[in-house]
């Protein structure tokens, strides 16, 4: 998904171009992964002649936040708290990322 959202509408070959070096992935393989994504409803695609051009159904930042809504539902019970907690507490924050916290909580919401 990273490769499409970065670079859109994308040919199969150059999906294919774009993970195998990194991936090592056959082709076979990306083809097999777009038709999933495209069963599942991640992306659409069209036909160009022999080709197939892909499009993504939503962007990054939509499922981004779909993502965390589901991960906050499941994990936390559905609220932030908890996980800004854990992650508190377990040391992962950074000085940088708690001061970008309080200005963040700090401003006023509509």
């Amino acid at each position: 998904m990273e490769a499409i959202w970065l670079s859109h509408p994308m040919a199969a070959s150059e999906v294919i171009d774009a993970l195998g070096a990194k991936s090592g992935w056959k082709p076979n393989t990306i083809r097999t992964l777009l038709a999933r994504l495209v069963k599942k409803g991640a992306l659409t695609y069209s036909e160009s002649g022999n080709r197939y051009i892909y499009m993504p159904r939503f962007t990054r930042e939509e499922h981004v936040s779909c993502a965390s809504e589901t991960f906050l539902d499941r994990i936390f019970g559905g609220t932030a708290r908890g996980l800004l907690i854990h992650f508190a507490e377990s040391g992962k924050l950074t000085k940088q990322d708690i001061a970008e916290l309080k200005r963040i909580l700090d401003q006023p919401r509509e």
